[in-house]
């Protein structure tokens, strides 16, 4: 199956730490459970402190519609406080080789 993945790369917001992010993801989380297509999601920390989240989705199509509602349905989440946002890089992408 092919896999299209949400790679966002961020740095917490000043006085934040990576994880205050997951821990604000509560509501994201369960956003992200009830969307079409959405199959896993992981949230990692490098030892720099940014913040690696990767969401997957069965298609482009999905991928794209579960995105805009995290700015779209879900802007009053307690998560965007937590991210310097001019630190974000996002993209979609799909997945080569996936080994479970």
């Amino acid at each position: 199956m092919t896999q299209t993945l949400e790679i966002t790369t961020l740095r917490p917001a000043p006085g934040h730490t990576a994880g205050d992010f997951v821990k604000a993801n509560a509501d994201i989380d369960a956003y992200l459970k009830r969307q079409p297509g959405f199959l896993w999601r992981c949230i990692a920390a490098t030892d720099d402190g940014r913040v690696i989240d990767i969401v997957a989705y069965d298609s482009l199509t999905h991928a794209r519609a579960g995105a805009a509602g995290i700015t779209g349905e879900m802007a009053g989440s307690p998560v965007h406080a937590t991210i310097d946002h001019d630190s974000v890089d996002w993209q979609l992408t799909t997945a080569l080789h996936h080994l479970t």
